[in-house]
């Protein structure tokens, strides 16, 4: 897991477990989540229409075989056994 200090994930309060999308299935009807382009507006973040929580991010650029994953809503034994990693973004 990352714990990154940018200022959007230090607002946001997440931790980011890291998958290619093809390992990953979103499982929400067609407008459960409110899109959000921050930045450079290369990745989209997504947040839950009922709850509020970020729940992943998603490259926009097809080339890129990642996303992110808000781990803070993985279960709490396996954010106990993840490793995480800190990482200063916030000075760049």
């Amino acid at each position: 897991m990352t714990d990154c200090n940018c200022s959007i994930c230090r607002r946001y309060g997440v931790l980011w477990a890291y998958y290619s999308p093809a390992d990953v299935r979103i499982i929400a009807t067609e407008g459960a989540t409110q899109r959000y382009l921050w930045g450079d507006k290369m990745i989209c973040f997504h947040r839950c229409q009922n709850c509020g929580c970020i729940t992943h991010w998603a490259d926009l650029d097809p080339a890129y075989d990642r996303m992110g994953v808000n781990a803070r809503l993985m279960a709490p034994d396996v954010l106990a056994a993840a490793r995480r990693r800190l990482v200063d973004n916030a000075n760049k």
